[in-house]
């Protein structure tokens, strides 16, 4: 009886030391996971002078670590696009693409509670960094998902492309723009590509099958200069503030549908006015008894696929620049709302769609939520692949987050990171091992 007591102790501190070794493996490992995103949020990327090369080098070695095939694009001198593969096998299927950006807005360094490039993890787990949510935090998740996918013997039946692009946020011509348009994009075969969305203040992720391209448009009115104690009729500033009430009201109807709940941000078409340009400089100011000639008014509009393109062009060419007030306007940007085929830049959220089934799919079995499929109020680099044709989802997995892109002290919260690997896991997963259900089988299943 004696030796069989000892023998249970002895199996019990075995145990109790087992489970030790696990939890401290297991907090090592998550660690080390928090430390390379870190590491890849203190490489200061912001514009306008990225340091792209450093990024390019660390993305370049996780890769190596976790035996991805690799290579370095440059269509512009100094802007490296890193594409990396995990090669399936059936390499006829189409694949899966992967899609973030390197590079981050600037951060202005004084109003954040810790330098925006410090990655410094505070006492409640938040990781303060620029880049944090906008996006470095999900191209890394995309690659420590599949490190865990391929520590668990995972083989994917698609191949898996991941692709960090330049240059983003000032308007991805010179990263994705040029990519898509590359033989090397079209040698890809890319079935659906992923992309940034937006962080969730509630318990839901979010997911985007849309977005909002941007019209960037600048309206200059003429009149006759003179006195400033004339009242001349139709003067450039006359004319312009005219304008600018118009334009007002247009922004007033639109934001009242939004208030109402009629429409989400991201339905309705959105005008903010960014410069006002007029009047005669002075070293101290501007001389102020002279009428300018000429006043000029620039604003972002953000046009979403859903609405009619054609009709806020006549409004603008009757309503806010109209020739008879000696009006002109032109646009610095007109992104397209509809793709190579005319038709509008959605893409399906529906049982027509698999991917999006998958995704639905794939979130709720990381225990996982999502919310209402949403139309992206500003521009990302989705279009470019939209354009195309090509089926295109924005998710970043990021619930219960204050939205602080491009805001002082951005950060995102240890724990809600760590758990958007695990959800990225779920997806690639389900992506990678999609079968394509032919018209034959269809009907044999049928039958």
């Amino acid at each position: 009886m004696e030796l069989s007591c000892r023998t249970i102790l002895y199996f019990i501190s075995l145990l109790l030391l087992f489970l030790s070794s696990s939890s401290s493996t297991a907090s090592s490992s998550s660690s080390s996971i928090i430390s390379r995103f870190q590491e890849y949020l203190q490489i200061n990327t912001a514009q306008p002078s990225p340091q792209y090369a450093e990024s390019a080098d660390f993305i370049l070695s996780q890769a190596k670590s976790i035996a991805l095939e690799a290579q370095t694009l440059e269509f512009v001198e100094g802007k490296p696009l890193i594409l990396l593969k995990w090669p399936g096998s059936d390499p006829s299927l189409p694949t899966i693409l992967l899609n973030s950006h390197t590079d981050v807005v600037a951060a202005e360094h004084d109003k954040w509670s810790h330098h925006p490039f410090s990655a410094h993890l505070d006492q409640h787990g938040n990781i303060y960094a620029r880049g944090s949510q906008d996006m470095k935090c999900v191209g890394i998740q995309y690659l420590e998902a599949i490190r865990k996918l391929k520590a668990s013997g995972f083989q994917p039946l698609r191949s898996v492309y991941l692709s960090f692009v330049p240059d983003e946020e000032i308007g991805g011509h010179d990263g994705a723009g040029k990519f898509v348009d590359s033989d090397v994009f079209k040698s890809l075969n890319v079935g659906i590509l992923l992309d940034e969305g937006l962080a969730s203040t509630s318990e839901k992720y979010r997911a985007f099958y849309a977005e909002r391209g941007p019209w960037w448009l600048v309206i200059k009115a003429t009149g006759q200069p003179g006195h400033g104690s004339r009242l001349y009729d139709n003067s450039a500033m006359e004319n312009l503030l005219k304008s600018i009430e118009s334009v007002r009201r247009f922004r007033a109807s639109q934001l009242d549908l939004v208030k109402a709940g009629l429409k989400a941000e991201g339905e309705v078409v959105s005008v903010n006015m960014v410069f006002l340009k007029a009047g005669t400089p002075t070293p101290t100011g501007f001389v102020m008894n002279v009428q300018p000639s000429e006043a000029q008014a620039g604003f972002d509009i953000r046009v979403p696929p859903t609405a009619d393109p054609e009709s806020l062009e006549r409004r603008i060419t009757e309503e806010w620049a109209p020739a008879s007030r000696n009006m002109t306007f032109e646009f610095k940007q007109k992104a397209s709302v509809r793709d190579k085929f005319g038709k509008p830049m959605l893409t399906a959220t529906d049982s027509s769609n698999p991917w999006w089934t998958l995704l639905n799919e794939a979130v709720r079995k990381a225990n996982g939520k999502l919310g209402k499929p949403e139309i992206f109020p500003a521009a990302t680099d989705a279009r470019y692949y939209r354009e195309l044709g090509l089926p295109a989802i924005g998710f970043s997995p990021m619930a219960n987050t204050p939205i602080l892109l491009h805001d002082h002290n951005e950060f995102l919260n240890q724990d809600e990171y760590l758990k958007g690997i695990d959800v990225y896991v779920s997806i690639i997963k389900a992506y990678a091992s999609y079968v394509e259900h032919t018209r034959k089988e269809g009907s044999r299943d049928e039958l």
